[in-house]
């Protein structure tokens, strides 16, 4: 495993092959494909914590705007004119879509990205404070829920682990943008658009929503769902969505 300092983010790399790039969620870090990337042979495997995130130092503030569009152009300016593929979990789907807007990457595995309003649970909570009252005291009880959750739930137990390292003042800046742009349902339509190839992983029943569901399906995105499976599909049905991964990235193009 190799360790970098880049753009902000703490960068770790192992394996050999083409690049895929891994870009965690809100609240996330990058250990949480770990154990998912291990079972992936033939790539170089490419994790940063997003600035705020994980290992990743925390910004004392963010620009006025949207934050998501800063977070991808950022992306966009570390990732240059490599093309790698990118799976992105969650706001990193979203993050993966926004990169894919802007420069040429091989592939796109959108995993349990928001698509929807009701796809947005921890950041619908967030954003029910106002930002310092979330410094203050909502980021707290947001991780007290998840480590009661986390009792039963493994994915729960490490997401639980990852907040307790996530800046609340960039949790709620991602988590109020997230919201925004989820609730104007125009990811899926831009989703489709994207001039890469496109593979969006649902976790059936617990990930994004059923309106979500019928979403890609209107607009002919490619995409499969993993039974049994929450909002960490690689988490909770790891060979599955090994098998799907594999199955995708072996149909893109020889670059």
């Amino acid at each position: 495993m190799n360790w970098s300092f880049e753009h902000d983010m703490v960068v770790r790399r192992f394996g050999s092959g083409p690049e895929l790039v891994w870009i965690h969620g809100l609240g996330e870090q990058s250990a949480s494909f770990d154990a998912i990337a291990a079972q992936l042979p033939g790539f170089t495997h490419v994790l940063p914590d997003l600035p705020g995130y994980g290992r990743s130092p925390w910004p004392a503030s963010l620009p006025a705007g949207d934050s998501l569009v800063y977070a991808a152009e950022r992306l966009a300016s570390w990732l240059g004119d490599r093309a790698p593929i990118l799976a992105g979990h969650s706001l990193g789907g979203v993050l993966a879509q926004y990169v894919a807007e802007r420069i040429a990457v091989a592939g796109v595995i959108d995993i349990d990205g928001n698509l929807t309003r009701g796809d947005c649970t921890f950041s619908a909570r967030a954003i029910e404070y106002t930002p310092a009252d979330f410094t203050a005291r909502g980021f707290d009880v947001l991780r007290d829920e998840v480590y009661k959750s986390g009792i039963a739930n493994p994915a729960l137990r490490g997401y639980y682990a990852a907040m307790r390292a996530a800046s609340p003042l960039v949790f709620h800046r991602h988590a109020t943008d997230l919201v925004a742009v989820s609730t104007t349902e125009t990811l899926v339509g831009r989703l489709a658009g994207l001039r890469a190839p496109v593979l969006f992983i649902a976790g059936v029943p617990g990930g994004i929503c059923e309106r979500s569901r019928s979403l890609l399906t209107k607009h002919a995105v490619r995409w499969i769902g993993i039974d049994d499976a929450g909002h960490w599909p690689f988490i909770d049905q790891p060979d599955a969505f090994a098998g799907a991964v594999k199955q995708f990235t072996a149909s893109l193009p020889a670059s």
